[in-house]
């Protein structure tokens, strides 16, 4: 195993969440942070490359991004604050790759586009405010957040313009040539 998609390094600040509770670290930035770079340090110490995910954030969600797009409405202050402390944490301490969240922030964007087919997200926050040299791997694009709402070789190719450099498919491959052909035309 060269690579891992983990450590999950949302803060698991709302109850209700139905898909990242138990995986999360727990509710403060803090500890999150200290334990999700722990285990990063863990991994890659064993030459095997840590993701840490899902920026900006899916802690703060009511809605599963395998069935729905999740949707926060708070600006982009509270994600400096709360949501972007773990991940702030592990690019300084070097994790290798990050795995891109489904989930819209119209507050911020002034659209239901999810982050990750957005070039402010990946671009403009991640890469230039955050300083992310890394690989950016998108979550699984066929969970129901993107494959609902877009095509999946119109999702590929917004996130790669996005600054995507991995796009993730993890069922047995039905959507790979659609996306392949996109990508390359």
């Amino acid at each position: 195993v060269n690579m891992n998609l983990a450590p999950v390094l949302d803060v698991n600040n709302n109850p209700l969440n139905p898909v990242i509770n138990t995986r999360s670290f727990g509710s403060s930035p803090l500890s999150v942070a200290m334990l999700g770079v722990a285990y990063i340090l863990g991994i890659q110490q064993a030459y095997c490359i840590a993701v840490a995910k899902h920026f900006p954030g899916h802690g703060d969600t009511g809605d599963d991004s395998h069935v729905t797009l999740p949707v926060i409405r708070y600006g982009l202050e509270r994600l400096m604050s709360v949501e972007f402390t773990p991940f702030r944490e592990a690019f300084a301490k070097g994790v290798e790759a990050v795995m891109t969240a489904h989930i819209a922030y119209p507050e911020i964007q002034k659209s239901m586009e999810p982050a990750t087919l957005s070039k402010f997200f990946l671009d403009e926050v991640l890469r230039k405010t955050l300083g992310f040299r890394g690989i950016v791997i998108t979550d699984d694009m066929e969970m129901h957040a993107i494959s609902k709402n877009y095509g999946m070789g119109e999702a590929a190719v917004k996130t790669v313009e996005a600054g995507a450099d991995v796009v993730l498919i993890s069922s047995n491959g039905k959507s790979i040539g659609v996306i392949h052909s996109a990508l390359m035309n």
